[in-house]
């Protein structure tokens, strides 16, 4: 992400989570002892509407590319746009941006469900649960459970979320909890349904959001790659 300030403190304990997924998982303890402590860090975003502006920007786009294309928007804005200030732009400086008309009617919708309080403040939106957020946020378009899910757990830290559709947390199951060659790499066929993932996940309940950034980490293990603040899934 391109905004650099300072993240905020995680709304639970990680030590209390970890001894809690140890205690239900060897497995997956396991993983925890491979991996090593739980680094994450969360994004900083004054509001649900710029970060769902962000994740709109991002999608389907390699990260250098859908950086270029923010900071252009953010350039021509003279920072993040507000609610009003989107709405009412032409599309012809978005799309000198490299905004594509999709998204353009993406980040409309979510001015307008932001104005009319579809969208909630940071402040109304730490009151909700993770059930009512999703609901509320799916409402926008281009914006699906996925995507919301990540915000879930990057942006404001929530501890019990786990994304069984994610590629990667699937692929961090398959890595630690499936006996798979060595001698070759993951295959579609090898990963696990979501309703097998929802299911073990049971266990890691009321910390299913840690244990996915561990499941995460168990990629970049595979790969070597070390250890860092954040997951790339953001």
């Amino acid at each position: 992400m391109t905004r650099t300030a300072r993240s905020r403190k995680l709304p639970f304990n990680p030590d209390e989570a970890i001894a809690h997924l140890r205690s239900r998982d060897p497995k997956l303890g396991a993983l925890i002892d491979r991996a090593g402590p739980f680094t994450l860090r969360l994004d900083p975003s004054p509001s649900p509407f710029e970060s769902l502006l962000e994740s709109i920007l991002y999608q389907q786009l390699h990260g250098k590319a859908a950086a270029a294309i923010h900071a252009r928007v953010r350039a021509f804005f003279g920072g993040d746009p507000t609610p009003p200030q989107l709405h009412s732009t032409p599309d012809e400086p978005l799309r000198a941006a490299g905004v594509s008309f999709n998204k353009i009617k993406a980040l409309r919708d979510l001015a307008a469900r932001t104005l009319e309080g579809t969208v909630p403040t940071h402040a109304a939106i730490l009151k909700m649960s993770d059930a009512d957020i999703v609901e509320r946020l799916t409402t926008v378009r281009g914006i699906g459970p996925w995507t919301v899910e990540m915000l879930l757990i990057f942006r404001l830290g929530r501890p019990d979320v786990l994304p069984v559709t994610d590629y990667g947390v699937r692929k961090g199951y398959a890595l630690t909890f499936q006996r798979l060659p060595k001698s070759r790499p993951i295959e579609a066929a090898d990963l696990p349904k979501p309703d097998v993932l929802f299911k073990r996940g049971q266990r890691w309940a009321p910390f299913r959001s840690v244990a996915s950034w561990y499941l995460w980490r168990a990629c970049d293990l595979a790969k070597g790659t070390p250890p860092a603040g954040r997951s790339a899934r953001t």
